[in-house]
């Protein structure tokens, strides 16, 4: 009985169903079944473009062929493939080994890095160097200029990472050092180049077991330790360090000038400051630590371990055959020896930002001719061979590749000379030489590639 209800019941459903309907009932009857048939036609879109992303995604997976690690390249020493600035978007995670910076990438989760703060705030803002003032201004200019720059002038200061600067260079030291080399660079990371590298390269040629610490802000930072990571992956001693100047000079006839300066009583002049900042930073540190000073247009040939407080002639009088030029791009010093302490004063008494190599070598050279008796200070003036066998007017013949038999004999005289004689290292005069291409088949090729470890682009300028 209940069927044949449902059953009449469904029947006179249908007959409804035929019965003309009003205009709005059509009209409402449309917009339903649109409605229907749109949302369908989303979801069977949204389904395709899901499965499209993950096929995407996992074709370009498939795609992926293993790269070599950063030491698999530099372990051939290829033009091609070595790079002193890798791009910007490259793997930032260096594996650093002073946890003291607070400065450490973290592993990656989610697809993105991990940061810690201290890293967000090292990146460095090198595009303007604060250090160089400008030019044909008056003095009086020039002293509201450098008063306005003191805010930036970040390496006059001390701060949290700059006041961990001793207890890094200890914690540094006491990994066990043949010799210590130190470097300074005080300009931005972006100016360090090939030419800079080869002398951290030929140092740890010649000297594997050594220490190398470079004091510099900019150094040390993400972006200088992808420059440094060829050595370290090699497993060198190399650290990059920010100084504390306030703390180098405490306590030094230096530490007073430092005070003027940062209270913008002294004129910088118009030399760039980082050059005599590096000409002070130089004589603190050996005062402080000892070990071996080296400007970054050097090139080491041989070992440094049987010197110890010597300093260098650049020249000598052709009659008399005394020295008339002393330099300071490489010095060997015991730590606190008095005659740093001489240099430290003669800096600070006789500054003068205006007048180039005032506060360098010439400075060194004032000191010791004043002196009555070198012997006093227990310091040896090697020959100008040792440091400065080429003359700086000359440099530019050791660039040149031989055009002939007679000029690669004479390759070959001046390479037998410097490796047979007394020569320690090569200065480069890099304001002569920095533009200057180091030709394939010249002595400067040769030399390097007998004395480096990572040998990246020798040829090229």
């Amino acid at each position: 009985m209940a069927t044949k209800k449902m059953s009449q019941k469904f029947f006179d459903y249908r007959l409804k169903s035929c019965t003309p309907k009003s205009p709005i009932f059509y009209c409402i009857s449309f917009i339903v079944i649109f409605f229907f048939v749109y949302a369908e036609n989303i979801f069977s879109s949204s389904s395709i473009l899901q499965n499209t992303n993950f096929t995407a995604q996992q074709s370009a997976d498939e795609l992926m062929l293993p790269q070599p690690d950063d030491h698999e390249l530099i372990d051939q020493p290829s033009i091609d493939t070595f790079q002193l600035h890798p791009p910007e978007d490259e793997d930032d995670s260096v594996e650093l080994t002073d946890p003291e910076r607070g400065v450490r990438m973290l592993p990656k989760e989610n697809g993105e890095d991990q940061e810690t703060e201290a890293e967000e705030e090292e990146e460095e803002e090198d595009d303007d160097d604060p250090l160089i003032p400008p030019e044909n201004v008056s003095k009086e200019e020039r002293m509201v200029w450098f008063r306005r720059q003191l805010p930036e002038l970040k390496i006059l200061r001390s701060n949290p990472l700059s006041q961990k600067f001793h207890s890094r260079v200890m914690s540094f030291l006491n990994t066990g050092c043949s010799l210590l080399f130190h470097i300074i660079w005080l300009s931005p990371t972006k100016s360090f180049g090939k030419r800079d590298f080869l002398t951290m390269d030929t140092i740890f040629q010649v000297h594997p077991r050594a220490c190398l610490l470079i004091v510099s802000r900019t150094m040390d930072s993400k972006r200088g330790d992808k420059i440094l990571k060829p050595l370290i992956d090699r497993g060198f001693k190399v650290l990059a360090v920010t100084p504390d100047l306030p703390f180098m000079l405490k306590d030094t006839p230096a530490e007073a000038w430092l005070e003027d300066l940062n209270n913008g009583n002294k004129d910088p002049g118009h030399i760039p400051l980082s050059q005599n900042l590096s000409n002070l930073i130089r004589l603190a540190f050996l005062y402080k630590y000892g070990g071996v000073y080296m400007d970054t247009d050097i090139i080491v040939v041989k070992d440094f371990s049987g010197l110890r407080n010597v300093i260098g002639a650049q020249s000598v009088d052709s009659v008399t055959k005394k020295w008339n030029r002393i330099n300071g791009a490489i010095m060997v010093f015991d730590m606190n020896h008095p005659l740093l302490f001489e240099f430290l004063q003669e800096f600070a008494s006789t500054f003068d930002g205006n007048k180039w190599g005032h506060n360098g070598p010439y400075l060194v050279s004032r000191v010791i001719e004043r002196l009555e008796s070198i012997s006093a200070y227990n310091i040896t003036i090697l020959p100008p061979k040792a440091f400065y066998p080429v003359h700086w007017s000359k440099i530019g013949r050791l660039f040149s590749k031989p055009e002939n038999e007679t000029e690669s004999r004479c390759v070959e005289g001046e390479i037998r000379k410097l490796y047979e004689g007394e020569t320690y290292a090569i200065h480069l005069w890099n304001k002569r030489s920095r533009d200057l291409e180091i030709q394939e088949g010249s002595v400067m090729a040769t030399i390097i590639s007998q004395h480096c470890v990572v040998c990246a682009a020798i040829t090229d300028s």
